[in-house]
């Protein structure tokens, strides 16, 4: 179960009249696109000093926020190339920052299985971004469609991970042995499986896509 990008597409159009209102004050597309990335680094820094429940609602807020640029490009007609690849870049570079952030934190708290962990769901992460973006470089999976693909993306594992760190902080905070901590943990890890099974469903895709030869074109087998 996933994200259809259907369900994408209505979820963008509920934050649409935020996203026109921010343009009417004169934001434009990239400009939203790196308010979202400054509100995510201050999260961070949040997370870095232990402030869970404040890091981790900046961090939700960072998440909803970068909703609005690509939503208002689209509703202008503004839509780029180079805007796609900005907004691309700058949510690869926040989320790798906010684990970043988890890490220091936790291990500031000495609670090293929660830095260990947080490391690992960082890498998951990535290899799930990098299996889309590296798959549409190579001309599969064109347009949106790889970003239904699989089990855990993006914006489950921000919900996922943001929701883990609220708790946690109302539970006693990520100290070691407390009820947080161990919350905590447990969503990292589900984020790490998550990720690493959503990387082999696009991995799996992509070598469908490719066993499909392209019209008139010949296979490999024809080759030989």
């Amino acid at each position: 179960m996933t994200i259809s990008n259907q369900t994408r597409d209505r979820v963008k159009g509920i934050f649409e009249p935020i996203a026109l209102a921010l343009g009417r004050l004169g934001l434009t597309p990239d400009a939203l696109t790196l308010i979202g990335f400054g509100i995510t680094l201050v999260g961070a820094i949040l997370l870095a000093t232990q402030q869970w429940l404040i890091g981790g609602v900046v961090v939700l807020v960072g998440g909803i926020f970068d909703m609005f640029d690509g939503t208002l490009a689209r509703a202008t007609n503004r839509v780029s190339r180079l805007g796609a690849f900005m907004d691309s870049v700058f949510d690869r570079w926040g989320e790798v920052i906010v684990y970043l952030g988890i890490v220091i934190g936790c291990v500031s708290a000495e609670f090293g299985a929660g830095a260990i962990a947080a490391g690992a769901a960082m890498g998951a992460s990535v290899m799930v971004s990098y299996a889309r973006a590296k798959s549409e470089g190579l001309g599969f999976t064109a347009g949106m469609r790889m970003a239904a693909v699989g089990i855990m993306p993006r914006e489950v594992r921000l919900v996922l991970l943001t929701a883990g760190l609220i708790v946690a902080a109302l539970t006693g905070g990520v100290v070691p042995g407390s009820a947080g901590a161990s919350w905590l943990l447990s969503v990292l890890a589900v984020i790490t499986i998550g990720s690493t099974i959503t990387t082999i469903q696009r991995i799996l895709h992509v070598r469908g896509q490719a066993n499909q030869p392209a019209p008139g074109r010949p296979t490999e087998q024809e080759h030989q």
